[in-house]
């Protein structure tokens, strides 16, 4: 059964999550080549936004390919995060989306991201502020609470589904777990069970098996999926083929197939950013395809020293080279 968040139907029950850093407009159009059924930009500080941050609004950058689109933004004051989602408007998204997830200090010492679970009725305000500013559906991102002591997902998304949010996003772990334990997809079930918009299980979904069983044991309506998405795209291309098509495997792509999607990423990065920049960015993401593979340890060694185009062509290179050393027949003896 396909997600409709507002008026618009998604594609597919796999979501890319927002990620600060990694989550630029060349990974998520990268991912929406692999099936992702809705992307999402980095998080936005709304307070940027009230000064036309440069930086900031490159954030907000949206290409057709990786549409639907969401921009996430964040902060603590009604006022302010409704004429920041005004200013996104900009930039057409087809949602704007509301960090309170994030568990990062400099984003919750001032009241942000998952802070806000703290207090479910500014949490309402925010929501129904921001709602009532912009003609797109307005989506939240929870956590399960602040800490162990305070498990509130269920009261801060029929909250917010009561300030008109169309859909919420839940994040199996407090802020106090960070990403470190096993999400607990139980408070998923029970939002889902809470509230009746979409809700998006999101925590520990690394593969089609996880998605399907998280869909299964929660009711969830989608999941949503992060870091397992790091330098390897095609995990929405799997879970589409296991949700659709009588649990199909898909296996891992080869090598080639791996390095070939990896320069292309890298050469968008270089498109929007300019060679330098995207270069120095581009190496966490090299790391990330090289993981699993013969030699990977000195291959992302390298990448951590990546500055030109060229340096990325003889990188993969050799890493073909090695592959191909390992699988070569071996002499009899």
């Amino acid at each position: 059964m396909a997600l409709k968040i507002g008026n618009t139907e998604l594609a597919g029950l796999a979501l890319l999550a927002p990620m600060a850093g990694a989550g630029d407009r060349a990974f998520r159009e990268i991912c929406a080549e692999f099936g992702a059924a809705c992307t999402c930009s980095e998080m936005v500080s709304a307070k940027a936004l009230e000064f036309s941050d440069k930086k900031t609004r490159e954030l907000m950058e949206l290409g057709e390919d990786a549409r639907p689109a969401a921009i996430q933004i964040f902060g603590s004051e009604p006022a302010v995060m409704a004429r920041a989602a005004q200013k996104a408007m900009e930039y057409s998204p087809n949602f704007i989306d509301i960090n309170m997830g994030c568990p990062a200090p400099k984003i919750t010492g001032p009241g942000g991201g998952s802070a806000l679970m703290k207090t479910p009725g500014l949490c309402g305000e925010i929501v129904a502020a921001v709602a009532a500013a912009v003609p797109v559906p307005v989506t939240v991102k929870i956590r399960a609470g602040w800490d162990e002591a305070s498990v509130n997902a269920v009261e801060v998304a029929s909250v917010c589904e009561k300030a008109g949010a169309a859909a919420v996003a839940v994040h199996a772990r407090t802020r106090s777990q960070m990403y470190a334990p096993p999400a607990d997809w139980s408070i998923i079930k029970a939002v889902r069970e809470a509230v009746k918009i979409p809700v998006i299980g999101n925590g520990d979904v690394t593969d089609a098996q996880s998605a399907a069983l998280m869909l299964e044991q929660t009711g969830c309506d989608a999941v949503m999926v992060g870091r397992a998405a790091l330098g390897n795209p095609w995990v929405f291309r799997q879970i589409n083929a296991y949700l659709t098509g009588d649990c199909r495997i898909v296996p891992p792509p080869e090598l080639y197939e791996r390095m070939l999607v990896m320069v292309r990423h890298i050469d968008r990065m270089c498109r929007y950013k300019g060679e330098h920049r995207a270069m120095n960015e581009a190496r966490k993401h090299v790391g990330w395809y090289l993981r699993g593979m013969r030699g990977a340890a000195e291959f992302r060694r390298r990448a951590g020293f990546l500055e030109t185009r060229a340096q990325l062509d003889a990188l993969v290179k050799d890493v073909i080279a090695a592959q191909a050393e390992e699988q070569a027949p071996q002499p009899e003896p």
